[in-house]
């Protein structure tokens, strides 16, 4: 068992991946948190969290499962990593037994965005769900995100880590089963997950004045844009918008109502039909609003 896991992180480490042990049969960190650090070796000028202390050395990694059956932990962040996390339905959660799992529900959004489900390294979860690994790409400084995407639908990035292939639980193995090699996280995707600038909680006038003029600008280019799309595209295109307007909808630079009829016009103008419309706007709109106003961490 301790080779098999040696050899796994060895080989998640030869990829480029910061890994780091995970307690035995477990998914949590098997590092001293901070009340415990002894301040001596690697931490002797400060507590050094696990994402600090996952490493690529495989003279490191060797020294650490010499210790113990550790299962393994890759730190997303530093490993230049994107992964999402398709979840499985919780049983124990009353009424969400039919709820489709994360793996369907990304499939719908690829479809529904006019793209096929990535072809990437993918890992089966031991309680049935996936996980996939993207390459992250370079200057753009991803967060974890939980629902953000959709339901049961998380992603890992800096700040969060995922259980490597290879790792075992009492629910079952971590095992890779998709392509070889992680993709570049496609551009649609980064476009739901890509951080964007808020405006001041409380700004002056002259603030508020510049942020409703970006914002009005912002209207303008995403229905022009939309008015440009081709088929095939449009309805990926109309998605596109009303995510990134319904950010400026939820700071209060732009009333609902102008961006749904503008958006409206702009994509039957492209070739929508009215209901395809109003309904792609619900969604879009529904999701950008609430999650522009909160935000989410976590770890798989």
């Amino acid at each position: 068992m301790s080779a098999h896991l040696l050899n796994a992180a060895l080989g998640a480490a030869e990829r480029g991946w910061h890994v780091f042990p995970l307690r035995p049969g477990a998914k949590r960190p098997a590092l001293h948190g901070e009340t415990a650090c002894p301040r001596t070796g690697p931490c002797a000028t400060g507590h050094r969290k696990w994402e600090q202390r996952a490493t690529t050395d495989p003279d490191r990694i060797r020294a650490a499962w010499s210790r113990a059956p550790f299962n393994i932990g890759v730190a997303t962040g530093p490993s230049g990593l994107l992964v999402v996390d398709l979840d499985m339905p919780k049983s124990k959660d009353k009424g969400n037994e039919d709820a489709p799992c994360g793996a369907a529900t990304f499939e719908a959004l690829c479809e529904r965005t006019g793209h096929a489900v990535p072809d990437t390294y993918r890992v089966r979860t031991a309680t049935g769900g996936q996980h996939l690994y993207f390459t992250a790409p370079a200057g753009v400084r991803l967060a974890n995100t939980a629902g953000t995407v959709g339901p049961l639908v998380d992603t890992r990035a800096w700040g969060g880590y995922v259980v490597a292939a290879g790792s075992i639980t009492p629910a079952g193995p971590y095992e890779a089963v998709g392509g070889p090699v992680a993709a570049p996280l496609p551009s649609w995707l980064l476009s739901i997950l890509k951080p964007a600038p808020k405006p001041p909680q409380t700004p002056s006038g002259a603030v508020a004045g510049q942020s409703r003029r970006y914002a009005d600008v912002a209207l303008a280019n995403e229905t022009q844009n939309l008015a440009r799309s081709q088929h095939g595209g449009r309805e990926a295109a109309l998605f596109r918008a009303a995510r990134a307007l319904g950010r400026f909808v939820a700071w209060g630079d732009l009333p609902r109502h102008v961006v749904e009829q503008a958006l409206q016009e702009a994509g039957e103008g492209a070739g929508l039909s009215a209901s395809e419309c109003r309904s792609t706007l619900r969604s879009a709109l529904d999701w950008s609003i609430t999650h522009n106003r909160t935000g989410a961490r976590g770890a798989a």
